[in-house]
């Protein structure tokens, strides 16, 4: 039987525009191709697991206007369940985001009706604890996902937290929060350390909550928890072509993979789950765009074979 994963969070439509560099504050600077992509960190982490091989519902808001119906299409037509989906008055989210030719992006989001994500209710309850996982993250308001892992540590569904946007957590979060997922901004940000040094980083961050996986980049990933386990996976060697939803795609697998092993954590399953994310970032940074670029489990099954067969 698949796992189940309930995300609560963001739906955004991404306005993307391809540029030689990133302008400059006070620059302009002459663009190349434009598209439209569906996007939002939860609409893409939750396409993301669906794609991974979960059962995925999604817990957001789009407005009511015709980027809502795209977006609403767009999940649905990836397998995301959307019965939590709301439609509200007003415009749905929005993210500019410029893309240069080394794949580096900056992004701008306008939240619209991801604001209006208050209104959780029993069925959306009864959501979260029919899952093995709840994936959240911090572009819908801080209450609600407060009150979404609330719920989940009291039917005992995991909650695995992106701490993205970076942004300085209140107790009562992270109090919830079973498994932590940031890149290193964003750590420096929660744990509010000067250093950059990765296990600095982790160390500030377990002071915090009890397990945290610290994404790298084209380094890989490395994970820590107050028993002491410590490791790090190296990141399959690709060329990068957008990176814009990379930290989606490893965080949608990561949960998936966390999901179907039960929550059985061991030096051993800790590390296959990281590998399996660690691919699926990675083949999402070998194509263009957002969600359209979340890979199908087949293609991270693929890369994660090419590049990690015969690890232990």
């Amino acid at each position: 039987m698949s796992a189940r994963v309930v995300v609560v969070g963001s739906a955004n439509l991404d306005l993307v525009v391809t540029s030689p560099q990133l302008p400059r504050p006070g620059e302009t600077v002459l663009g190349g191709d434009f598209r439209t992509v569906p996007g939002g960190k939860g609409a893409n982490q939750a396409v993301a697991a669906a794609r991974a091989g979960a059962i995925c519902d999604f817990v957001g808001a789009v407005g009511d206007d015709a980027f809502g119906v795209q977006l609403r299409e767009s999940l649905a037509g990836s397998g995301v369940g959307v019965r939590g989906l709301r439609t509200v008055p007003g415009p749905s989210g929005v993210a500019l985001i410029a893309v240069d030719r080394s794949a580096e992006n900056f992004i701008v989001v306008a939240p619209g009706a991801n604001g209006a994500v208050t209104d959780l209710g029993a069925e959306d309850r009864a959501t979260i604890a029919g899952a093995e996982v709840l994936l959240l993250q911090l572009e819908v308001p801080l209450s609600t996902v407060v009150q979404a892992a609330d719920w989940a540590r009291a039917e005992g569904t995991t909650v695995v937290l992106n701490a993205a946007p970076a942004a300085t957590l209140p107790a009562e979060l992270l109090d919830l929060v079973d498994v932590l997922v940031v890149n290193e901004h964003e750590a420096a940000t929660v744990a509010g350390a000067a250093s950059a040094d990765p296990a600095v980083l982790l160390d500030a961050l377990l002071a915090l909550v009890p397990r945290v996986v610290l994404t790298l980049g084209a380094r890989g990933a490395a994970y820590a928890d107050r028993r002491g386990l410590r490791l790090e996976v190296p990141a399959p060697r690709i060329e990068a072509v957008d990176t814009t939803a990379a930290g989606d795609a490893f965080t949608g697998a990561l949960a998936v993979s966390w999901a179907e092993r039960g929550g059985a954590i061991s030096e051993e399953t800790v590390a296959a789950s990281l590998r399996w994310a660690c691919a699926a970032g990675a083949a999402c940074a070998q194509r263009p765009g957002a969600s359209t670029a979340l890979p199908e489990r087949a293609a991270i099954d693929a890369l994660h074979d090419a590049t990690y067969r015969g690890t232990p």
